[in-house]
């Protein structure tokens, strides 16, 4: 195995993906929420880093083709169960997350079953799109979960109706209130739109993996 620094930046990226779920663990909200989202884009960074780095110093490794997928699918794959878990958009959520971790459960068991003609399925530029995608509705839907902690902190102890009249647009802004639920709306919904578009792309880039399987799943004579 060769370390250099694409490699190491990977193997970074791959540990962080548990530490976003664990900053719910030991932090309370909202400074697990800013962590996260700090932690998860810093790691998405770090996705763009590697590979550039290593095409521009000429450091591909085997290592660093086996750990950069998996990574980025860890960082994906924990990182929803975390939102779905703790957002408040949840229901809205739960379709796509299915879809996307399905489709990378597949996709990754046919990889495995294909072994040494798994060449069949390379990354495709709709699939780095796709990651992409996927990558920044995650960093906005954790910065909804920022917004959406704080306004809970900030109408603590208020009159509910009050709180109710503050955020329908009937009373004036008090304690920032409204601006917090206007960036927890537009963050939530943003970053719901983008992941069912992430969805979208994941099922598209699923079928284009399975099409081009197909004929390496036929039995012979």
């Amino acid at each position: 195995m060769t370390w250099n620094i694409p490699n190491i930046l990977t193997t970074l990226r791959l540990l962080a993906a548990p530490g976003v779920a664990v900053m719910f663990l030991y932090f309370h909200r909202p400074y697990a929420d800013w962590f996260a989202l700090l932690l998860f884009i810093s790691a998405a960074i770090t996705d763009w880093f590697d590979g550039y780095l290593a095409r521009a110093w000429k450091q591909t490794t085997k290592l660093g083709a086996m750990l950069d997928p998996i990574a980025d699918k860890a960082m994906v794959v924990i990182a929803l169960m975390v939102i779905v878990g703790y957002s408040s958009m949840s229901p809205w959520l739960v379709l796509p997350a299915t879809v996307i971790l399905f489709r990378e459960v597949f996709v990754s068991g046919l990889r495995e079953y294909l072994g040494d003609t798994a060449g069949t399925l390379k990354v495709t530029k709709l699939a780095k799109w796709k990651t992409t995608a996927q990558m920044v509705a995650i960093a906005v839907l954790f910065a909804q979960g920022v917004f959406e902690h704080y306004l809970v902190m900030s109408s603590f102890g208020m009159e509910e109706t009050l709180v109710e009249n503050i955020l329908s647009g009937a009373e004036e802004d008090v304690n920032g209130l409204r601006w917090k639920e206007a960036g927890m709306f537009w963050s939530g919904y943003a970053g719901l739109w983008l992941l069912w578009l992430a969805a979208a792309l994941t099922f598209i880039t699923g079928v284009d993996y399975f099409n081009k399987a197909i004929p390496h799943l036929k039995d012979g004579d």
